[in-house]
């Protein structure tokens, strides 16, 4: 089992920047791609930014340019540094990864953070 905890997150002027954290624990070993997912009020979630563990990364493409993550590999932290914040950033921000097995490939979520940007 993995799990993760986020950090981070908040209310934010348009044009502002926030930084998201999210640490893995317990069986990490094997973790591959980890990443990070919204929810916008009323949508569905969707890709933000994703990493794998050989340092693939791959962006929603409104946010880049903007957004970037960085993944510490040993430690299995993966964070989101997100500028020029818009108000339609807004959305609750869920950490994810994912852990292939020779049978099957799980996926685990943190609990989400909310993440508000004013106009």
């Amino acid at each position: 089992q993995v799990q993760l905890v986020e950090s981070g997150g908040g209310l934010v002027q348009a044009g502002g920047s926030l930084r998201l954290s999210c640490a893995a624990s317990g069986n990490i070993l094997s973790i591959n791609i980890m990443g990070w997912y919204r929810q916008g009020p009323g949508k569905q979630r969707e890709l933000v930014a994703l990493s794998t563990s050989t340092g693939t990364t791959n962006y929603k493409d409104s946010v880049k340019g903007r957004f970037t993550i960085s993944r510490d590999n040993a430690k299995k932290i993966v964070t989101l540094q997100m500028n020029s914040l818009k108000p339609e950033d807004t959305a609750v921000y869920y950490c994810y990864a994912n852990r292939p097995t020779s049978l099957t490939t799980f996926e685990y979520w943190g609990q989400g953070t909310q993440v508000t940007v004013s106009s």
